[in-house]
């Protein structure tokens, strides 16, 4: 057997997917960059219509792209996929994570925020977790695990951390680390966000990483009048650019084109996320989206 405590090993793949991981072993050597931009003028109303009824943590343009990023990497299981050791694995569930500035000032603290999807969720049960979570986390008080288990191995003296990191690298490379050590390890995720715009960034591409097993990094910047084309002519709308990373070998361009489409949709059609993120487009809509040049 050779299932992971968080994956099952998938023997049966085409060879093309066999023999990449062994050509080119490291993730980090396999980065795809893909850019789009987003017209949030429906999603603008969307968010004021959620916050219409006052709630007391309001819905905003990040909780909608997690919630849009979750229900396609539902849809589309081989977002799901991760390669490690040179075998691939399908994820036994969907996770997404990202770092919360604890106070905006220079020395600042910074946690790791880590949420456990589920099908049946919609935005709602999104919003309540991103809610119970942040409530916590901005407590100065807080240290998350990760941080935690590295400010334990930072106060020991240098002669026993330096090889006993490089003893709990050894087992993460051979797939035999610890679930407890990386349960809320961000680069354990399924996919990886940054929120560049909340401190005023236009954006950028985030690296892979060979540690860990996430496959997919997205990078929102900040919102703005973008301009867009519409009837051969320039409009001004607003919107936001988002910039993903992925390990170009867990599928192939196609589907990943059809993948990207697919989030883009979601975001220009919110009302979407109000059902459950296992809840499959209508045939139309699917194939529609899925012929789209």
């Amino acid at each position: 057997m050779r299932d992971r405590f968080d994956a099952k090993y998938l023997k049966d793949v085409d060879s093309m997917h066999f023999i990449m991981p062994f050509l080119f072993p490291q993730r980090c050597d396999n980065e795809t960059f893909f850019s789009f931009r987003i017209d949030l003028g429906e999603l603008n109303k969307y968010i004021e219509r959620k916050n219409s009824t006052n709630p007391e943590y309001r819905y905003n343009l990040f909780q909608c792209l997690i919630a849009a990023t979750l229900k396609t990497i539902t849809l589309r299981s081989k977002l799901s996929v991760f390669i490690h050791d040179r075998r691939m694995y399908k994820r036994n569930e969907i996770s997404a994570a990202f770092t919360v500035k604890q106070e905006f000032a220079d020395d600042g603290g910074e946690v790791l925020a880590f949420i456990h999807s589920r099908p049946e969720w919609t935005i709602d049960d999104l919003h309540n977790e991103l809610h119970r979570q942040l409530l916590k986390l901005k407590n100065k008080s807080y240290v998350d695990e990760s941080t935690g288990f590295m400010d334990r191995f930072n106060r020991l003296p240098k002669w026993i951390s330096r090889p006993a990191l490089s003893f709990v690298c050894f087992l993460e490379r051979i797939g035999r680390i610890p679930a407890a050590l990386v349960e809320t390890d961000p680069y354990h995720s399924t996919v990886n966000f940054a929120n560049l715009g909340s401190i005023g960034l236009p954006g950028g591409f985030h690296h892979l990483t060979n540690w860990g097993t996430t496959s997919l990094f997205i990078v929102v910047g900040k919102m703005g009048r973008m301009p867009f084309f519409e009837n051969d002519q320039v409009v001004f709308r607003d919107g936001v650019d988002l910039n993903i990373t992925v390990d170009e070998r867990i599928a192939d361009g196609y589907y990943f084109s059809r993948s990207m489409k697919m989030l883009q949709y979601f975001l220009e059609h919110p009302e979407l996320l109000d059902e459950p993120f296992g809840t499959k487009l209508d045939d139309a809509v699917y194939e529609s989206l899925m012929d789209k040049k």
